[in-house]
């Protein structure tokens, strides 16, 4: 509610399939009409807008909660969609006693702080640097009993090892998306890496084998190494290759990947972590320019980001 306008909270609360709306999506409506955000769209969106607007207009100041069924056969909860999958999607009238929470949130955003955002019969609160177990929550119990909560922030970590201009062309490119981009370069004072302004980080190493204690594990960490050359790429991947991590990616000519790997087998290094390396990295589009390169690597990313 702004300017004590009446405002509605469309959010989706839960999905699967190939629900155009994806868990977390959300948009806001007040009475006049004006929108911003988005459920997912096509009429399905506009069917659940108007509802919004009505409820406004009524003054009807309880959440409901509606499943939306893209599927015309479907015997009920139909969305008018046939794209297949399902979604449920909240509607919440925004309160003014929701107005703290909602500053609090849109100032966490603006400087990237993570936190824990909850939504509830009873309001809407966010904790600021306290992270949930997972990306979303939503438990219900019944129409006026349940929860849900998201993490706030970047859900996912990108590391790109090498300040070059294919790391700079990547960095501008995924900045938009849910990555916080970490940046490691081992050349004091590098334009590139000194004009990168589109990383969250920068670290200045003294060599690569750093990274073992600097890259973290997990399931939402991702690493690509484009140094400058292949003795720092060695270094690099030795330093990464049986870190527990989402991607591993080494871009490089196949010839150069080859030699690598050859190496790495004559070794000893075990073939399941091998296998993990994506290399070269990047989907077979026959980049040519760092600017083709990015498209071609963060493409491959998002495959994997959004894998079940």
């Amino acid at each position: 509610m702004r300017d004590r306008v009446p405002a509605m909270l469309l959010y989706v609360v839960q999905s699967q399939g190939s629900s155009p709306g994806r868990q977390g999506f959300a948009m806001s409506v007040d009475v006049h009409g004006t929108m911003q955000g988005s459920i997912g769209g096509g009429i399905m969106e506009h069917k659940l807008v108007q509802l919004a607007r009505e409820k406004l207009t009524q003054l009807a100041l309880s959440s409901s909660l509606h499943r939306q069924i893209h599927n015309k056969k479907a015997p009920q909860d139909q969305s008018g969609m046939i794209c297949s999958g399902e979604q449920t999607v909240l509607l919440y009238p925004v309160r003014t006693t929701d107005t703290p929470a909602i500053q609090q949130l849109l100032t966490g955003l603006q400087q990237e702080q993570t936190g824990t955002l909850t939504l509830a019969p009873g309001g809407i609160s966010f904790e600021a640097n306290k992270l949930p177990a997972q990306d979303y929550l939503f438990r219900q119990e019944s129409e006026n009993e349940w929860l849900y909560q998201e993490k706030i922030g970047y859900k996912n970590h990108l590391h790109i090892i090498g300040s070059g201009h294919c790391a700079l062309a990547l960095s501008q490119l995924l900045r938009p998306l849910d990555f916080c981009l970490h940046l490691y370069e081992d050349r004091p004072q590098l334009n590139t890496f000194l004009a990168n302004n589109y990383v969250h980080n920068k670290t200045q190493v003294a060599g690569y084998a750093e990274l073992q204690t600097l890259i973290p594990e997990g399931e939402n960490q991702y690493v690509v190494i484009m140094t400058f050359g292949y003795r720092t790429d060695d270094v690099a991947v030795r330093a990464l290759l049986s870190k527990r991590l989402r991607f591993l990616g080494l871009l490089g000519s196949q010839k150069k990947i080859e030699k690598m790997l050859n190496d790495y087998q004559a070794e000893g290094i075990p073939p399941e972590q091998l296998q993990r390396l994506y290399a070269p990295v990047g989907l077979p589009i026959n980049s040519q320019t760092p600017e083709e390169i990015a498209i071609s690597i963060a493409a491959q990313l998002i495959a994997v980001k959004n894998a079940k």
